[in-house]
Parts: C-alpha cells; structure tokens; sequence
C-alpha cells in the first residue's frame, strides 16, 4: 500500500470508530414510573425536559445477592376485612397483590397466634397444661387468614412464599400468665418447639407449605402494648440449637429458621454475634429478620453490611415495615406525597435518637428503604398488612397503622394508595432467583439499584425525591437509552432479554 493511501485508510478507519462510540446502539427499554403528578405504574413513552443528566452504567459482571422475594402479609385485620366487602372487590384486590395484572408479590408472612392486628387474642394451644399439644387447633384462622391465603395461592400465577412468626408463646406457657411481655418458661421449651411443627402439619394439611418460620417477632419486646414474649439473644439461641432446630432437622422438614426479627438498630449487631458465633446454632439459622421501625428514614447499610459479613450466604430479610403511628388518609394521594407523615418515634423516641425519626413522605420511606436495603444485602422485603380499614384497623390495641390498600367495608369501596404502587415497582419487575447486580450513578440525589431476572432481563429502579425532572443516560455495554424521570418519582427501567 502506497504511504497516500495507506494515511487515507486510517484516516477512514479512526472516523467509523469515532462515529461509533459518539452514536451508541440503542438499548431497548420499558419504563414504568408511579410519581406526584399521577402516574401509577404507568408505561412511559414521553418523556420531561432536563438539562441534568445523570450517567447511569449497569455492570451485569458484578454480581451480589439472590433474591427471595417481595410482598406483603395476611394479617387476620387484613383477612377479616377482605371477608366484609363484596366478592367482586374481595378478588380485586387479590388480583392487585397477586395477579399476573398486579404487583405479583412473592414473599410473604403471617403470623402465629393472635398479634396486634386481630380482632382478639387467641391461640392455637388454649388448654393450660397441655404438654404434648393435644388440643392444638388452627381453628382461629379457618374464617378469615386461611381463606385469604388460599384465595391468593389460586391466582398467583407462579406461586409465593410465606414466613410465619408467633407474637407469644399461650399464657400458660410464660413467667408472666399474659399475652403481653414475659418470658417463655424453660420448662415449656420443647413444648413450644412442638407448637411450630404442629403449625406446620396444620398449615400443610390446608395445602398451605410454610416456607420459613421467625422464632419470635420483636423479642425485645413493645412496651407490653400487645401480644409479645421477650428473649435475650442468648435465650432464643440456646432455643433454637437445643430445641426447634433439632426437631424439625428430626421431622425432615425444609423449614427456614430466621432469627432477632426486629430493627437494624445496635442491637443487631449483638443478637448476630450471639445467633452465628455458636456454630451448632448458626447451622439452624437461615438468616436474620429485620424490622424498620428504628428509624423509617435511615435503613442502616453498615449494620446491613455487619450481618452480610457475618453471616455470608444466610438469608437477610426485612419482614415487616408501615408507616406507623398514623391513621390512613382516605382517597387523598397528595398526602402519601406530602412531608406530613410521621412515625412513632417522633413522640416517643428519646431526645438523641429524635433525628432518627423525622416527618417524611410515605411514599419515599417505602421507596428509599427497599432501595438502600437491596443495595446492603437484603434478599427479601415483606409490608405490613395488605389491607386495612379507614382507621388504620381492625386492631384491638388501637396501634394504628397506614396499608397500601385501604378499604371501607360499609361502603364496598377501596383504595389504592401511592404505596401500593410503590411496592409494585418491586415485586412486579424484580422476580424470585433474580441477582442483584452492579451500576454506577452521577446523579447525586438519584438512588438506584438494578437487578438480573431468571429470564434475563434486567430491572433498573430509580428513585427521584427532587421537584425537579432528572435526565437519564443509561448504559449497558456497548447500547444505551437516554429518557428523564419526573420530579418526586419512582421508575422501573426494563431490559429485556435477548
């Protein structure tokens, strides 16, 4: 090749290798977005001007951990409610939670024995004394929480998980005689450890498979507002390497066993101390369950990340969250938008750990927690309860409580709340199995995370908490998509597969 030409080669070769890294291949992408100014999960094909742009990268060869799940829980407050509207509207709200059509939520939880959200307290082991459990009966949930979570199974399309927690022991069985506080007596230990395995053959028998179990909700207790029954952390261990775990690793049940079950707070760090540096203990635990209610603002990454480390390849999952200490604005969306909302602890916590507790948007609690939580380790996030009525109830200690679904059983009519479609932007895109996955962000007061599907695709999150629409450059190799977000916004970004 003579010199002339062979400059003019080069010359052409630098220009298509310019051309292609100025004009990207397209990425093709589906956006979803629930915002301020009314969209509801909505399919996005026009877009907000902005000049900032943030540069977001998905880096698929950076991989963390699987998820189990999203989803909600069947209270018997949420069963008996769903039990007083109209059929029609019963299987509506059903279909919202679990159809293919709705939020398609995978992981959820109830619980064992009455809680706060029951009409009454009940157990399932009445009769004082009875060692061997012979008058266990889960009669108490055959009207309302049975029905409900077999109404649910029938039209979950790919099916879902349930974790069960008992809120207390019977009265009998505890130091005190009550429902609420006390300790679970020595003596009755493997009784109690017989009391989860009679669960589960009840709940098997209803064709209901119970896929993990929390040794207590809240052990450090709730003030004795309503049912409880408090462990130290080395009681509920000595429990479960000596007693639940031994029988049922005997009765060969594929049970998960997820220990603490209460907020990220210090003590988490303490009772994970306790639970896994037993080695025979930590064999039992699956993982460990965590609660928000220490802060519904902060979700704690390095307490997250203690328990990632200590416990690697266990499973780390929030099993409840709401906002509490309000009663439900109805049929009003611009308050689940509003810095109105406030939790417990804006009246009740001590004066250092106030800040803790700030008013805060409802829909950026949800938003903001799920997000910061998947991205410290998290592999499942379980709501509250999935319904409740206009006050905030059924609950018989009055401890009202917000749901993502609100309904009034006298009128037939329901709700749907901002929350509700904040947590579909979850459970609907991101599916069981999927693989949290790595991404760089520019865009300082954007939260983002991403994560790999079973089928391949990839489901982006992106939060925007500003007035202000952000623009977005997504990259994923070689491809990429530029669109916006509006301000005070949710978006789910879906890549399909190959």
């Amino acid at each position: 090749m003579k010199a002339a030409a062979k400059h003019l080669f080069f010359y052409f070769l630098i220009i298509i290798l310019m051309s292609s890294c100025n004009n990207p291949k397209p990425l093709e992408v589906e956006i979803f977005e629930t915002s301020a100014n009314g969209n509801q999960l909505t399919r996005l094909t026009e877009f907000p001007d902005s000049e900032i742009k943030a540069e977001i990268s998905i880096l698929p060869e950076q991989e963390f951990q699987s998820i189990v799940g999203f989803g909600g829980s069947f209270t018997e407050a949420s069963a008996h409610l769903l039990n007083r509207v109209s059929k029609e509207n019963r299987n509506r709200v059903l279909e919202a939670y679990f159809g293919e059509s709705g939020a398609r939520y995978s992981l959820t939880r109830t619980h064992m024995n009455s809680c706060d959200f029951s009409l009454g307290n009940y157990s399932y082991a009445p009769v004082d004394g009875d060692m061997e459990l012979l008058h266990f009966s889960v009669k108490e949930d055959m009207d309302d929480i049975i029905p409900m979570i077999k109404d649910a199974q029938a039209i979950s399309k790919e099916g879902f998980n349930i974790i069960s927690s008992p809120w207390t022991a019977p009265p009998w069985m505890k130091d005190n005689k009550d429902w609420r506080g006390g300790k679970l007596l020595p003596e009755y230990y493997n009784t109690w450890a017989l009391f989860f395995s009679k669960y589960l053959d009840a709940y098997r028998a209803e064709d209901i498979d119970i896929w993990g179990v929390t040794v207590e909700n809240e052990p450090l207790g709730n003030d004795s507002n309503w049912e409880s029954m408090h462990y130290t952390p080395h009681e509920m261990t000595e429990f479960v390497k000596n007693h639940l775990g031994p029988r049922l690793k005997s009765e060969g049940r594929n049970v998960k066993i997820l220990g603490f079950d209460q907020n990220r707070d210090e003590q988490l760090k303490i009772w994970v101390d306790v639970m896994f540096g037993d080695e025979i203990a930590g064999d039992y635990f699956d993982g460990t369950a965590v609660h928000w209610y220490a802060s519904t603002f902060e979700y704690f990454p390095e307490a997250l990340q203690y328990v990632v480390n200590k416990a690697p390849g266990k499973h780390l999952i929030n099993t409840e969250a709401c906002v509490d200490a309000q009663v439900p604005r109805w049929k009003d969306d611009a308050w689940y938008w509003s810095e109105e909302a406030t939790d417990w602890g804006w009246t009740w916590a001590p004066e250092d750990q106030k800040y803790l507790h700030p008013k805060y948007v409802p829909v950026y609690r949800y938003a903001r927690d799920i997000i910061g939580c998947l991205n410290n380790g998290i592999d499942g996030w379980v709501d509250w309860n999935m319904v409740l009525d206009r006050q905030g109830g059924p609950n018989w200690a009055k401890n009202w409580c917000v749901a993502p679904v609100i309904v009034d059983p006298d009128k037939d009519e329901i709700y749907f709340t901002p929350l509700y479609y904040t947590l579909a932007h979850f459970s609907r895109f991101i599916r069981p199995g999927a693989v949290r996955i790595g991404f760089t962000n520019t865009g300082d007061s954007l939260m983002v995370t991403a994560a790999r599907n079973p089928d391949g695709s990839i489901a982006v999150i992106v939060f925007n908490p500003e007035e202000a629409a952000k623009g977005v450059h997504l990259t994923l190799h070689e491809k990429s998509v530029e669109f916006a977000i509006n301000g005070k916004a949710l978006q789910t970004i879906l890549i399909k597969s190959k």
